[in-house]
């Protein structure tokens, strides 16, 4: 189920306690060299759009927001954003409508590293006034850590930035607008020691914008990394399908 594509008299129609709300949040920024500045966008969109084909009786899927925090981007420029206390109060905002429709159950699937932090505090302040209901919120990337750790090749395992997983699943998805020439690995240096959060934006922690080894990124890793993510989203999903409303 499409929110885009419903009239609102089936919208209306819904099971409000047996329904999914999923609204994709992105960004539109800066991605290296070699990846355009929608890639967030196109990510998580995909992975949405299999977790909608996977469950299309339970999940409400809202459209892709693009716009993120992403603040700590604009030295590369290429990027829009919004400041953290809006971009917080606008996720409040895309579900607060369908919350105070009845709906009770919501997930927030982020594919942008920078929206994590103001996407905790919106849920908390959503729980704050919708206690019943039941709340969450993930990246993409964090609920199927482990599958992508084993496809991948490089030095880092994890989600960097336009990176080996970012990087395969464009060359994948939209491999037209990958810039091959122009791929090259960009390490993040270590600052701190690790478990500290060090804010530093991107100018000053890398040399081109990126964060990893996306020289080891390929069009059929980046398949199997759709492919692995998608039912590690669909869990999640039935995870909170299963929540006893005003137990969360």
């Amino acid at each position: 189920m499409r929110f885009a594509h419903l009239t609102a008299p089936e919208i209306r129609a819904l099971d409000r306690d047996r329904t999914l709300v999923v609204a994709p949040i992105a960004a539109c920024e800066q991605h290296s060299d070699h990846l355009p500045v929608i890639t967030d966008t196109v990510l998580v969109g995909a992975v949405a759009d299999g977790l909608e084909a996977a469950r299309p009786d339970r999940v409400l899927l809202l459209p892709v927001q693009w716009l993120g925090a992403s603040e700590h981007h604009l030295p590369f420029g290429g990027t829009l954003t919004a400041t953290l206390p809006t971009y917080e109060q606008m996720l409040i905002e895309i579900v607060s409508p369908l919350l105070r429709d009845g709906f009770s159950r919501v997930l927030l699937l982020n594919g942008h590293g920078g929206n994590i932090d103001p996407l905790h505090v919106a849920l908390r302040r959503l729980d704050a006034a919708y206690p019943k209901a039941v709340l969450t919120g993930a990246a993409y990337w964090e609920l199927a850590a482990e599958p992508l750790a084993a496809l991948c090749e490089g030095p880092r395992t994890s989600m960097g930035h336009a990176c080996e997983i970012e990087t395969s699943m464009m060359m994948h998805l939209r491999p037209e607008l990958v810039r091959a020439d122009r791929i090259r690995d960009d390490p993040s240096p270590g600052f701190v020691p690790g478990g500290l959060f060090h804010a530093v934006d991107f100018g000053r922690r890398t040399e081109r914008g990126a964060v990893g080894y996306p020289s080891r990124a390929d069009a059929e890793k980046g398949r199997r990394m759709l492919e692995a993510i998608v039912p590690a989203v669909v869990a999640a999903a039935d995870a909170v399908l299963e929540v006893p409303l005003g137990a969360s």
